[in-house]
């Protein structure tokens, strides 16, 4: 696992439920990726290979479009080690949610 990529998809919608709604949708496909990923307040980290995280990166905007957004914005965060592994989400988060 050379990357770590956390994403925030910010949807135009007529209101919170819609909203809800369409980044559920970008949330199942993440999901269905089988990669590992959390779903935090804010955003989604899925870790895995860079090259693959940043084609799922593209695909989640497209998610949004297609279940109904005019217009999505998105906060990406990345980190990428080309020669070695980078910290899992394990390793930062576990100990705060015991």
């Amino acid at each position: 696992m050379n990357a770590s990529v956390a994403i925030q998809s910010l949807p135009d919608a007529a209101n919170d439920e819609e909203l809800i709604r369409i980044v559920d949708e970008v949330i199942a496909y993440i999901k269905g990726t089988g990669l590992n990923y959390y779903v935090g307040p804010f955003e989604t980290t899925i870790e895995g290979d860079y090259d693959e995280l940043m084609d799922i990166v593209k695909e989640c905007q497209h998610i949004a479009v297609r279940a109904g957004a005019p217009h999505v914005a998105a906060y990406i965060k990345v980190s990428y080690r080309p020669e070695g592994d980078v910290l899992s989400i394990e390793k930062k988060v576990t100990k705060h949610h015991q």
